[in-house]
């Protein structure tokens, strides 16, 4: 694999990771996320939860489905949203890999401190 493509593949995964976390850093989209989490729900059923109108509730809508968190499926005139469950992979492993490093960290630095004693 060249390294322009293994480059292109890490700013494209960096990019992802980045639009999940800022879809996540609202507590209204992490409430609809949680909420989701129990199943597909009606844009209304969900909307009537927070203390707002509807189409400042679509814009946090718009913005999960934009980062892939979500899906919405449209039957007559009801909008269900629906958890993917697999997009936070996406933030399972960035914990992880973050975790692997900073103990890897701090591995080396407790070993370098029982060497200096």
């Amino acid at each position: 694999m060249s390294s322009a493509l293994i480059l292109s593949l890490v700013a494209q995964y960096s990019a992802q990771v980045d639009g999940v976390f800022v879809a996540l850093a609202d507590p209204t989209r992490r409430a609809v996320v949680r909420c989701l989490g129990s199943g597909p729900t009606s844009v209304g059923e969900l909307a009537r939860r927070f203390p707002m109108t509807l189409p400042s509730f679509m814009k946090h809508v718009r913005t999960l489905e934009s980062s892939g968190l979500i899906r919405t499926v449209k039957e007559g005139r009801v909008r269900t949203c629906v958890l993917n469950r697999e997009r936070l992979s996406l933030v399972e492993d960035w914990l992880a890999e973050q975790r692997r490093i900073w103990t890897e960290r701090t591995d080396r630095l407790e070993q370098f401190l029982e060497e200096e004693s």
